[in-house]
């Protein structure tokens, strides 16, 4: 089998150059090729026996998880078949616990250093369980082999007490102690460590929370998120077992910040910068030296599938595409399934397509937990999931695009023969003829959409129908 593969390089690499795209559709044409019955003697690879090395991260939640108070138990129920199905890092939701109490999502964050543990809010437990229960997570996650990443929010708190702002000329809730949403008594707040102060009037950042927007350049601040041995980022990595860090609304601070907590701390980072713009999102993993949600995929993907027009997915600017070491993919989260934006989020009848796309691209997919676990899904996302760790390897070649259709290549490495990837928008089935880099072999679709197998000719020549609304992946059989 290494033999073909190492073959399968070479005639890869004299491939000819990247078809020409057209803004009329190309005819199909007639199959001259030997469509081989269901019956062929050929057999699709086995593609638990190959690994190319790619994984993909879980969002291990959504907007207001139920049961209140048993999500870690419930999480750790799943983290096993995670692992065994392409997972290797779980993200979970902000930890501590938020001024909302006991219906917090953790986006409100009270007191960094209660984990469920403090009766404060309304509640000892946050939404998600206790400490003790969170801590149990953790040691299942890494006993199967998961990695886990907690969401940490710093740009602002909430929950604090009322007092006296002399910067404000007004009362703003910026005390934060032992009877005023800091029951830890750990990393006590005031007025003077949020905006305005004597040191600054705003950070780099818009202000979300403008009253209790914190201050990072703040020597207290600085000491208690990541400097000191007992600071918010030591105690969760080094006491709860906390392995990286997403960071929530990095526009609202400077890369400096996540930059310095990761020089203190270490591990896997990747930052929600909310934008579009490619270039934007390099330019913040370039200053803070960690991963970026790759916003202007998910957009591109959100035109060209919702927009029916797949034209823009050819030669697309992404983060994934000028660094895709950076690069975090994705076809929803918790914030974009609950946006009444339309523009926001990916229609449901396209999201399969979006993440036949993630999974067989450049960048670090995330897959988010309610589209994994719904049970028509869940299938096809494993699916892909080993497509992605098996066939999905070797340099990206753009083949066609049409408003309905999409097709383009991984051209393989040693370990893989590579792969087409098909994607058909339309509501008919569609045909096209494809030149593949496969002489005289007979072609499957691992995606198992389509049964019928396919024969190449001399020259690697042939044609594929695939069904409406439908992604195929394409690759030879033993």
């Amino acid at each position: 089998m290494r033999k073909i593969y190492l073959l399968g390089t070479i005639l890869l690499a004299l491939w000819a150059c990247d078809k020409q795209d057209s803004n009329i559709e190309k005819k199909p044409q007639i199959n001259t090729e030997e469509e081989l019955p269901n019956t062929s003697d050929t057999e699709p690879i086995n593609l638990t026996e190959m690994d190319n090395g790619n994984r993909a991260m879980m969002q291990a939640f959504y907007w207001d998880v139920e049961p209140r108070g048993g999500w870690w138990d419930k999480v750790s129920e799943k983290v096993a078949d995670w692992k065994a199905n392409g997972i290797d890092r779980i993200w979970l939701p902000p930890a501590c616990k938020g001024a909302s109490g006991g219906y917090s999502m953790g986006y409100d964050p009270s007191d960094y250093f209660d984990l469920g543990e403090y009766e404060q809010h309304g509640t000892t437990e946050t939404r998600f369980g206790s400490k003790d229960e969170l801590v149990s997570l953790i040691t299942k996650a890494h006993q199967v082999g998961l990695e886990v990443v907690a969401d940490i929010v710093i740009g602002h708190n909430d929950g604090g007490g009322k007092e006296w702002n002399p910067y404000r000329n007004k009362e703003t809730y910026t005390l934060f102690d032992k009877t005023h949403g800091c029951a830890s008594g750990k990393f006590t707040r005031n007025y003077n460590d949020f905006h305005p102060n004597l040191d600054e009037d705003h950070d780099e950042g818009a202000d979300f929370y403008p009253e209790q927007d914190l201050c990072h350049k703040k020597d207290y601040v600085q000491g208690w998120l990541w400097k000191q041995d007992n600071s918010v980022a030591k105690y969760y990595k080094n006491t709860i077992k906390i392995d990286g860090w997403r960071f929530d609304y990095v526009k609202s601070f400077g890369a400096w910040v996540v930059k310095d907590w990761l020089a203190a701390v270490g591990g896997f980072a990747v930052g929600e910068l909310w934008d579009g713009n490619a270039d934007v999102l390099k330019s913040w993993t370039d200053n803070s030296g960690a991963s970026a949600f790759d916003f202007a995929c998910f957009y591109t993907l959100e035109q060209a599938l919702d927009g029916n027009n797949l034209k823009g997915l050819k030669n697309p600017r992404m983060l994934r595409t000028l660094n895709p070491n950076k690069a975090v993919t994705f076809a929803a989260n918790h914030d974009t399934e609950k946006d009444s934006n339309q523009g926001n989020r990916i229609d449901t009848e396209n999201k399969l397509l979006a993440y036949a796309y993630i999974l067989t691209h450049s960048g670090y997919p995330t897959i988010f937990y309610s589209d994994y676990e719904k049970s028509e899904w869940k299938a096809k996302l494993q699916q892909l999931l080993l497509i992605h760790r098996s066939l999905a390897a070797g340099e990206e070649r753009f083949y066609y695009a049409s408003p309905t259709e999409f097709i383009d290549f991984r051209l393989g490495d040693t370990k893989s023969p590579g792969m087409i990837l098909y994607l058909n928008n339309a509501k008919k089935s569609s045909t096209q003829t494809v030149d593949t880099p496969w002489k005289d072999r007979v072609i499957i679709d691992y995606t198992n959409h389509v049964i019928k197998r396919y024969k190449t000719n001399a020259a690697g020549k042939v044609t594929i129908t695939v069904p409406a609304k439908s992604y195929t992946v394409w690759s030879i059989g033993k």
